[in-house]
């Protein structure tokens, strides 16, 4: 009897679909730790949070909170806290600090205010941390909040809350993290869209104002500061956008934090 060709491969299809079913990954795997620009080990943690203004995207991977794997208990823990810039010079600080302490990133669109107080104090439960460093800015100069009584909108930062909440902001990290040492950045220049060498009129006002207010809390509270600002406005040859920047400006202030939280770390190791 003569069985159809058919009939005989019929059956190996089968047996083949069945052995490379066996060999394919299965779905969803469990979440494992990824890398940083440091080969070291890291959670990566999407917040669940947008910006409305489009001309201020994270520029890079998402907002988020990326903690570092902890193996060696004596290993000083650093949180530095920024905007989309820091999204461009992070890979610098974490190749600089590499071996010299674990790197945790709070990247995260938020202006100075009562909620991002709160969940500054949710982020550093995850401490203690021996140095913290603060470089937001580009999240508040904004005029899009409605106020009541009022015909155009109004800045998100209050004028006149600029400094309470700022200094609120540090007195959280005080509290949380009694023996951390905090570095405050200043926020980098605003150029004119499609015209990045060219400080913009309306809105690098603002930015140089809330640096002033912040650099007077900051005496205040003997907080250094690394002042970004200073370091790139005579460079806005390096501007990309009228945000933000390429590589090599990225590289200068990078180092400049590096540096700064470097020379801040305990000489005996993480503080607990």
């Amino acid at each position: 009897m003569n069985i159809p060709p058919l009939v005989l491969r019929f059956p190996a299809v089968m047996l083949a679909m069945a052995a490379f079913a066996s060999m394919a990954p299965a779905q969803n795997p469990p979440a494992a730790p990824s890398t940083n620009a440091s080969n070291a080990a890291i959670i990566s943690k999407p917040l669940n949070v947008t910006e409305k203004d489009a001309r201020a995207p994270s520029d890079g991977k998402t907002w988020r909170l990326d903690q570092a794997v902890l193996t060696d208990p004596a290993r000083p823990r650093v949180l530095l806290v920024g905007d989309s810039i820091l999204n461009g010079y992070l890979s610098t600080v974490l190749r600089s600090l590499q071996g010299k302490a674990y790197v945790d990133a709070w990247v995260n669109p938020y202006c100075q205010s009562e909620k991002f107080n709160q969940a500054l104090g949710e982020v550093l439960d995850k401490g203690p941390y021996d140095v913290v460093h603060i470089n937001v800015g580009l999240h508040g100069f904004q005029k899009d909040r409605v106020v009541p009584g009022q015909t155009e909108k109004q800045p998100r930062i209050p004028v006149d809350q600029f400094e309470p909440l700022t200094k609120a902001f540090i007195e959280v990290i005080k509290t949380k993290n009694p023996k951390a040492k905090i570095i405050w950045a200043s926020t980098t220049p605003i150029t004119v869209k499609d015209k990045p060498t060219e400080l913009d009129p309306e809105l690098n006002p603002i930015i140089i104002e809330h640096n002033r207010m912040a650099a007077k809390v900051m005496d205040g509270m003997h907080v250094p500061v690394n002042d970004f600002y200073g370091m790139l406005v005579g460079r806005l040859d390096l501007k990309r956008n009228e945000l933000h920047w390429n590589g090599p400006a990225y590289t200068i202030i990078g180092n400049a934090c590096s540096d700064s939280v470097i020379k801040a770390l305990p000489a005996g190791g993480h503080q607990q």
